[in-house]
């Protein structure tokens, strides 16, 4: 490499450096003449070369100092905009990371890759041309669709929160707002994000229809994790170039470079999914919200079910109270589709001992098969069991390398670590005292499937689809783990091949199933008194988006003569949270919940971060956060911002790392803010000392979406 000249312009460099470094700033590199900001460029850092992004011209460094040169400029790029840089410093400086790991996370990973002769051979590629779309025209807008497009059009750029039960044509109002925007600006960009990449298919699929044959095969692309290198590559130039009009994809897609960004939609905002889990712990939700008040641009956030922090920010204006920041928009009538199902309580405290599913429960489906419905049963845990256990010794299959069991899955006669990955054959006999007779504990969906082919096998298909015995299938992260095999499952849901489907929480939410008139909810009691102050709210956005499955198709429930119906097994039938969800009243639920989170301070009417330390042992982790506690004792904002002891997590041992945690709370953002700011370097100070002796690593979550 050529020793650095100290003659040109000083430039800060956004970089990637380690998360032990400290370094949270861009780095100040020199170049022969000027780089425009947001330019690409290849610098050395350490012994590699790699990608960064210019952030500006730099000051005078102190006498003596040795700048590194920057190695190439990428050409035949326009810089990424100022809007881009301000969202990702506005993320780095609020997640407490530092710029260059946000701002090089935000980039295709192909494109990091990439020397300035690689890169401009790339950009000289034609695109490849797309196969013809069949065109889907729009659809007359209902009357609450229309009141909600009105409400837009005449607003200006904000948040708004569109409240649509399920079935309500969100879907066709996120089509047409950007229809009209494209309308009005040839240039506009819309950025559209759905919670999961299992949803993303089908949206893509209604989006292009509709817009490739207005605006060409490109205008539509996707952006999201399971999409190789090179397509993401492909879809971020296409979007950063302006070629494309409409982006899709999950959370990675809010950081997309989008020069003329005019709209934004979170479909499913409330989904916990938008929380990112590693590295900067961001909410895509609040970024695009942030981003569309940076950029100018319209945010329609949507939801049968949403947030409690969106809920009370649309609230409207009372007495005493100014109202929210979000302005509410609200659709409550089905389009198309029957009325919200019914939903029936099954006590099972009354059942008979050991019952699983309900003979009622059982009854009500097998009518259905008779009649050529299709039903669902939601059981949130994968496998057969969540754990093997010897009746003799008390043996459970506990995992070596963490705190938790192993679920015992029947189809491939293995045990395996939803935590760590740890997978073996389950043992001919108790490991323990050699007792041959092991047997599973609880339920997962492989033992649901089974039970349930088990009942019905006297029930036969009617004529008219086929005949035979029933056909059941089951989704959940197992069944699918091969590529195409979710599409090919949905596939034959749709087309009738499948009589009950038997899933987790993947099947729950955005599925248009035409078909399916009764839903069924299996043991959701053990969200009704969990430690996680968040547990109702998700359960009850669960159930009402799984009972949203059933009835979707009016005209296919008339000919039937059939109703949509939701069952709940519970043994705590007399719960409120499913007496709001018998009458479908999520506004009444989010009060009751609202009050209590007001009467506990808990957000949304306070904000919270978690510190977390994984080490060798749980003594040196919370020796760490008892510490670093101690650490901010003479911050001025230590009296606003109240800290909690040191705690493990729920599961303290994962890959044979204990884990703990410190949860910090304030009812002033800013103050929480102006905290962890002053606590970073001091974090870094204390790892290098000795009470960051055993600690393997740590992190602050800000607004932890579980605690």
């Amino acid at each position: 490499m050529n020793e650095p000249s100290q003659t040109g312009v000083r430039v800060r460099v956004a970089v990637q450096t380690p998360a032990h470094s400290g370094i949270s700033e861009p780095l100040t590199y020199i170049t022969p003449s000027p780089v425009p900001a947001g330019a690409l460029v290849r610098v050395p850092l350490g012994q590699r070369e790699v990608l960064g992004v210019v952030w500006g011209e730099a000051g005078e460094e102190p006498a003596g100092t040795t700048l590194r040169a920057v190695a190439a400029v990428l050409e035949g790029l326009p810089p990424l905009s100022a809007g881009w840089r301000d969202l990702v410093e506005f993320a780095a400086r609020y997640y407490q990371r530092a710029i260059g790991e946000v701002a090089l996370a935000g980039l295709p990973p192909q494109l990091r890759e990439l020397g300035a002769d690689q890169l401009a051979r790339r950009l000289a590629r034609q695109p490849k041309a797309a196969a013809p779309v069949e065109g889907d025209a729009p659809r007359p807008p209902t009357a609450e669709q229309a009141a909600v497009l009105a409400e837009l059009r005449a607003g200006d750029a904000g948040v708004f929160l569109l409240h649509g039960s399920t079935g309500s044509g969100k879907t066709e109002v996120y089509l047409q707002a950007v229809a009209e925007l494209l309308e009005a600006d040839p240039e506009a960009q819309a950025l559209v994000m759905v919670p999961e990449i299992n949803l993303t298919p089908q949206l893509e699929a209604r989006f292009v229809a509709r817009f490739a044959p207005v605006y060409g095969p490109g205008a539509v692309v996707s952006m999201h994790s399971g999409m190789t290198n090179p397509q993401r590559l492909a879809s971020w130039l296409a979007a950063h170039l302006g070629r494309a009009r409409i982006v899709l994809g999950t959370r990675m897609a809010i950081f997309a470079s989008l020069p003329r960004l005019a709209l934004l939609v979170v479909d499913e905002e409330h989904d916990p999914s938008y929380k990112q889990q590693e590295g900067a712990r961001y909410s895509a939700r609040d970024l695009a919200i942030w981003r569309g008040r940076r950029e100018g641009a319209r945010v329609l956030l949507g939801s049968a079910t949403p947030s409690l922090e969106s809920w009370w920010g649309s609230r409207p204006p009372s007495e005493g109270d100014a109202g929210g920041r979000y302005r509410r928009l609200s659709m409550p009538s089905r389009v198309g589709a029957g009325d919200l199902p019914t939903v029936r309580l099954v006590d099972m405290n009354l059942q008979p001992p050991r019952t699983r599913l309900s003979a009622a429960l059982v009854d009500a489906i097998a009518q259905r098969v008779a009649r050529g419905e299709q039903s669902m049963l939601l059981l949130n845990r994968r496998g057969y069991a969540p754990v093997l256990a010897c009746g003799d010794c008390g043996w459970k299959s506990e995992c070596p390398h963490c705190s938790a069991y192993r679920v015992f899955h029947k189809i491939d006669r293995s045990l395996r670590c939803h935590h760590c990955g740890f997978a073996e054959r389950v043992p001919r006999a108790c490991p323990a005292c050699g007792n041959l007779d092991i047997a599973p504990v609880g339920r997962g969906t492989e033992r649901l499937e089974e039970e349930l082919a088990e009942l019905l096998v006297g029930v036969q298909r009617p004529e008219g689809d086929g005949g035979g015995p029933v056909r059941i299938a089951r989704i959940d992260a197992d069944s699918t783990r091969h590529e195409g095999a979710l599409a090919q499952q949905l596939a034959q849901v749709h087309d009738g091949a499948v009589d009950v489907l038997v899933g987790t929480q993947m099947i729950a939410k955005g599925h248009d199933f035409r078909r399916i008139t009764l839903v069924a909810a299996i043991n959701p009691d053990g969200a009704l008194f969990s430690s996680d102050f968040r547990a109702p709210e998700r359960l009850f956005s669960l159930l009402m988006q799984s009972g949203g499955r059933a009835g979707r198709d009016s005209a296919w429930l008339a000919a039937q003569g059939s109703r949509a119906e939701m069952w709940i097994q519970s043994f705590h039938p007399q719960h409120p949270l499913f007496a709001a969800l018998r009458r479908h009243d999520y506004a009444a639920f989010a009060e009751q919940q609202l009050e209590e989170r007001r009467a506990a301070s808990l957000p949304p009417f306070a904000f919270q971060a978690l510190l977390r330390a994984d080490a060798r042992t749980q003594e040196a982790a919370q020796a760490f956060l008892t510490a670093a506690s101690a650490a901010v004792d003479d911050l001025p904002e230590a009296a606003a911002v109240q800290r909690y002891p040191a705690v493990p997590l729920a599961i303290q041992r994962v890959a044979n790392v204990e884990r703990a945690q410190m949860l910090v709370e304030s009812e002033s953002r800013v103050a929480l803010q102006r905290l962890l700011a002053h606590w970073h370097p001091r974090l870094h100070a204390l790892r290098r000392g000795p009470e960051g002796q055993g600690i393997i690593r740590w992190l602050i979550d800000v607004d932890p979406q579980a605690i």
